[in-house]
Formats: C-alpha cells, structure tokens, sequence
C-alpha cells in the first residue's frame, strides 16, 4: 500500500509508548499496532483526530503517501 504509517517514528521522537498513547486516546493497544505496522485497512477521523491531538502533531506527520 503507498500509504505509509509513521507512528513508531513519532512515538519514538516524543519517548512514548504505545501502552502510553493507548491510554491518552482511549484506544487499544492492539487497534494501535494494527495501525502502527501498516496492516489497518482504514482509520477514523476521530481516531485520528484523538492520536494527532495527544502527539501534537498534523495527519500528515502521522501519514506518507508513496507512490
């Protein structure tokens, strides 16, 4: 898929884990390495909304496009 995830890389940066983030969002860890590996086929807005909002960061900081 051309669309890559950079969570990890962000979660790095900012020295969480993905336990942590888990946490500030209310999502699961499982639903977050889903998306943290690529594997996730979609993403809500507000999921996306609420992972921007806790990392203080833009969608496009979390998503690449490759084409």
């Amino acid at each position: 898929m051309p669309i890559d995830v950079r969570l990890e890389e962000i979660l790095d940066e900012r020295g969480l884990t993905l336990t942590e983030l888990s946490d500030a969002v209310g999502i699961t860890v499982a639903n977050l390495s889903i998306l943290k590996t690529g594997k996730a086929r979609a993403i809500r807005f507000t999921t996306l909304d609420a992972i921007c909002e806790a990392l203080d960061c833009r969608p496009g900081d979390l998503l690449d496009y490759r084409p």
